[in-house]
């Protein structure tokens, strides 16, 4: 098979993670809270966030052909915030390398036209400075995250969009499931479970804080931060992200070793654009912001 196309087979490793992701979240908000619910909350922030990675993988066409068995793989509102159907029309949106960076056509840009920017009042200004730097980001920008996108959804959803709408009406059956799920059986409250999910949307930053880079070729803004350490892990490897934007239909468990067998090409069409750990990231940005907020190759006047 070529890399990033399917043959109809079920990807075990992904239902096989899947479950396994549910289990922990049981046992976290059971177990783990009534032991000590400073650890329930942590060990559910992990999940969320290994939770969403695998929304991510989902979205893409795993593990299942049909695309309605996948999302119901993924219907319970675990990640709380974001309805997953909003979360996959902007990710699939995002996935046109030649408007990556670009803040109108891009969803997922954290970058502004200069002009705008200009515009924006000092407090706003401070906190997206803020939000540029890796501490920030974990910390504020889930809650920039969270205001765009509502704010953006309540304006389509008062024009009438349709999907829109849909879309959060489905996510609010999926959040009634997991307060179901917290009143019969957890020993967590909904306010616990709820800071759990922002913080597991906090770690999903990490992975989400440089991925793309403003530059004037398409090729030269996907990075690859070559580590296989726990954080790969939870992000699902998508820190060989050049090659899951070159392969977008390849399951996770095979994108390191794609990037292995191949390194020269994706550096060179990346342009070198490469750190070799999270570790890396975090002593280089964490309190030092990585890229400007006004985009730097559009017109600043």
């Amino acid at each position: 098979m070529v890399p990033g196309t399917q043959d109809g087979r079920i990807e075990w490793p992904t239902v096989g993670l899947l479950l396994a992701c549910y289990g922990g979240l049981a046992l976290a908000t059971t177990w783990g809270a009534g032991l000590w619910l400073p650890l329930g909350i942590a060990l559910t922030s992990v999940l969320v966030t290994l939770f969403s990675s695998l929304q991510h993988e989902v979205l893409h066409g795993h593990p299942f052909a049909s695309r309605r068995l996948n999302a119901a793989l993924v219907f319970p509102a675990v990640t709380l915030y974001v309805p997953y159907n909003r979360f996959r029309d902007t990710h699939l949106a995002h996935h046109h390398d030649e408007i990556l960076t670009d803040p109108y056509d891009d969803p997922e840009s954290n970058f502004l036209d200069p002009k705008a920017w200009k515009r924006l009042p000092r407090l706003r200004r401070a906190v997206l400075q803020a939000n540029n730097t890796l501490l920030g980001r974990m910390v504020m920008g889930p809650m920039v995250s969270i205001i765009r996108l509502w704010s953006s959804d309540f304006q389509l959803i008062m024009q009438g969009d349709r999907a829109v709408r849909d879309a959060w009406l489905l996510h609010a059956g999926g959040v009634a499931l997991v307060v179901l799920w917290l009143h019969l059986a957890g020993q967590m409250p909904f306010w616990a479970f709820a800071l759990a999910a922002y913080a597991g949307f906090g770690i999903l930053k990490i992975r989400t804080f440089l991925e793309h880079q403003a530059h004037d070729r398409a090729n030269g803004r996907t990075v690859v931060i070559e580590d296989r350490g726990f954080l790969a892990f939870l992000f699902l490897n998508n820190n060989f992200h050049v090659v899951h934007h070159m392969h977008p239909r390849t399951p996770w468990y095979r994108l390191p070793g794609l990037y292995a067998a191949d390194r020269a090409r994706y550096l060179t069409r990346n342009g070198g654009y490469c750190y070799r750990s999270y570790a890396e990231i975090f002593r280089l940005f964490l309190f030092k912001a990585k890229d400007p907020v006004p985009h730097p190759l559009m017109p600043q006047d």
